[in-house]
């Protein structure tokens, strides 16, 4: 026969480990310094500047 199991302590086991997964993304997302975070917004600035710069159809009030 299988081992046996008690549940309700394998579903708080999987509970802490998705917790401790949700914290580590949290980590990788929110631990970095402001000049990573500066440094990712100027990028993405600039992205989007180069992307408006590209299109065919322009808003109106612009060039």
């Amino acid at each position: 026969m299988g081992e046996v199991v008690n549940l309700r302590m394998a579903r708080k086991r999987h509970d802490r480990a998705e917790k401790e997964r949700i914290a580590a993304e949290n980590r990788v997302l929110h631990g970095r310094s402001k000049a990573d975070r500066k440094v990712d917004e100027a990028e993405r600035q600039r992205g989007s500047l180069l992307l408006d710069g590209h299109r065919r159809d322009r808003p109106e009030g612009t060039r």
